[in-house]
């Protein structure tokens, strides 16, 4: 369940994207934002701190909150933000299907519970998914789940939305995520369920993502086609 900062954030940013506060111009005031949600000042303050801190406004003191945020010319992931492949499909516009390769439950090992951070002997489900944007084969997930933290988790929910399942059925608050990009060689796997064209690299994405009781739930590997993607972050100094 996402919290109603977070809720007025994302619909300030997707306001943004569409155009309806232009590159260079100031959003509405904070008193005109805090009626339209009717939400508190604190609530709209930390909204639009998320903003700044993901690159789309900066407050412009005894002038208002600026937007600063112009589009990519490619798909857009950003790396601070918990954002699921199908929200980020359809904000850039794309259209986006997913395929899952394998579907099981283990119990993790020692050398897996050493790669990805969960106990030895937790029960998992490992999934391996295929994502298409466009028609074209470009990102190849390997994920681990908390079997206890996702219950009736089925080919058919990873298929459309973990995350929404999550969220919307069993009422999780997902808190924090930690990634790291590394490239890597082309693996035969790769070249099996990818559209790689004549790429010899692909951008691997890592992560552990958190619950608000600060439970491990899920660690993913993602493999990406290097052409396609723009991952991007804003650093704010002195924040």
């Amino acid at each position: 369940m996402k919290s109603i900062y977070y809720e007025i954030y994302e619909d300030l940013r997707d306001r943004i994207e569409r155009g309806e506060f232009p590159f260079q111009t100031y959003i509405p005031s904070e008193a005109t934002l805090v009626e339209e949600y009717e939400c508190s000042h604190n609530t709209l303050r930390k909204s639009l701190a998320v903003l700044r801190l993901h690159g789309y406004v900066q407050p412009i003191q005894g002038k208002g909150v600026l937007v600063i945020w112009q589009p990519n010319r490619h798909a857009d992931f950003v790396l601070g933000d918990i954002e699921t492949f199908k929200e980020a499909a359809t904000r850039n516009g794309i259209s986006a299907l997913t395929r899952v390769r394998s579907f099981e439950r283990i119990k993790a090992s020692e050398k897996l519970a050493k790669s990805t951070g969960f106990k030895i002997g937790d029960e998992l489900y490992r999934v391996e998914r295929v994502r298409y944007l466009n028609g074209q084969a470009l990102i190849y997930d390997i994920n681990y789940l908390l079997a206890s933290a996702v219950p009736g988790l089925t080919p058919q929910i990873v298929e459309n939305s973990v995350y929404e399942y999550l969220e919307g059925t069993l009422g999780m608050h997902i808190a924090t995520s930690k990634r790291a990009i590394r490239v890597e060689r082309v693996t035969e796997t790769d070249r099996e369920v990818l559209d790689l064209l004549d790429f010899t690299m692909v951008a691997v994405v890592h992560g552990q993502t958190f619950n608000s009781d600060g439970v491990l739930f899920e660690v993913t590997t993602s493999r990406h086609r290097p052409d396609f993607f723009t991952f991007h972050d804003t650093a704010v100094r002195g924040y």
